[in-house]
């Protein structure tokens, strides 16, 4: 039996348990939860005077995560077996409450990143390039400023441009949007709800605080929203793919197993109480890389039958402790890994 006919047993298996059930109801308080702690972040930020007013950035950073992962498990269509209320959910989340393209989101994460995680040339969450390079190949491949730049200095700069996440795919979905509304052939309705979620999100966010505060202030209040926010979504998704363990692949999807391609490039990590709050389960990111349409609820219980699957078939199956996943990250910028081939990944995979 090969281990893509396993899989499907593996599927099969965690069907009969109920585990493809999804509990909408859950999902949602989770959700409220979320916002009600980021909204009682702001409130402490606006209320409080002097230092006293910092504490409530935390809290805001964790609500806002916490609505950020929430709405991964509905761009999935995992929150519920309607899909509209998956599709809300997911301009709710992401261009409402983020200021994030769902059309970009779709393209970028659930498309292109799941279908080929850490591979060349597809994967544009693993491809840093210009700014970083991710491979030791890229670093090879560069000459004059730029190759002492990625050999010597990107590693100084890397932790500063974490805190531009956010804002760069704020950008960089608003141009991908737009151009698909501008090409007659390819937008549709959908696309027009995500730029009105978007051009909401601008009126709640900064049109109408503007109104009540200062405009400079409520710019620079949204801005550090953003950095915060930049940061946590590093902490939550470098730890699965940027650690050196976490195998670079050159681009051949034709010729790699799902199973494979999936666990060799992806890593788990443990968390405590709060991580489980922000992480909405992508602390388990190989069991929602193998089945992304599984809610996130289910996770825990399904690690145990995806791990013994793992083993099974000599699938690599690792994990971290939290802090040591991040700073493994952080590593992977100063020296950066090999892409190694489809025969070298399945060799590795077959001793470890």
């Amino acid at each position: 039996m090969t281990e893509t006919e396993a899989f499907r047993e593996l599927r099969a298996a965690l069907r009969e348990r109920g585990y493809f059930g999804r509990p909408t109801g859950r999902i949602a308080l989770e959700l409220l939860l979320h916002l009600f702690m980021a909204a009682g972040g702001v409130s402490i930020f606006l209320l409080a005077s002097g230092w006293w007013r910092v504490c409530g950035l935390p809290l805001l950073a964790l609500g806002s995560m916490g609505v950020g992962t929430n709405t991964h498990t509905s761009s999935h269509s995992a929150t519920s077996n309607k899909t509209w209320i998956n599709e809300f959910l997911t301009y709710f989340g992401y261009p409402l409450c983020f200021g994030l393209s769902a059309t970009y989101w779709r393209y970028k994460h659930v498309l292109n990143h799941h279908s080929s995680p850490n591979m060349k040339g597809v994967d544009g969450d693993f491809d840093l390039l210009p700014w970083f390079a991710g491979t030791a190949e890229d670093i090879r491949r560069a000459s004059g400023w730029r190759r002492i730049y990625y050999g010597r200095l990107q590693v100084f700069v890397f932790p500063i441009a974490v805190g531009l996440t956010l804002p760069a795919q704020q950008l960089t979905g608003a141009v991908h949007l737009i151009r698909i509304l501008r090409d007659m052939k390819r937008r549709q309705f959908r696309h027009w709800i995500d730029l009105f979620s978007l051009l909401l999100h601008v009126a709640v966010c900064l049109v109408i605080p503007s109104a009540f505060f200062p405009v400079g202030n409520v710019i620079a209040f949204y801005i550090v929203r953003d950095v915060i926010s930049s940061y946590a979504m590093f902490a939550i998704f470098a730890p699965a793919h940027m650690p050196a363990a976490a195998a670079r692949v050159s681009k051949d999807p034709a010729r790699m197993g799902q199973p494979l391609a999936q666990t060799l490039t992806t890593l788990n990590f443990k968390t405590g109480l709060i991580g489980k709050m922000m992480c909405s389960g992508l602390q388990y990111q190989i069991e929602h890389h193998l089945l992304p349409d599984i809610s996130h609820v289910h996770y825990p219980q399904v690690s145990v039958f995806v791990e013994e699957f793992c083993r099974k078939h000599a699938l690599p199956y690792r994990r971290y402790t939290w802090g040591k996943g991040i700073w493994l990250s952080l590593l992977s910028i100063e020296t950066p890994s090999p892409i190694e081939s489809i025969e070298s990944v399945r060799f590795r995979a077959s001793i470890e």
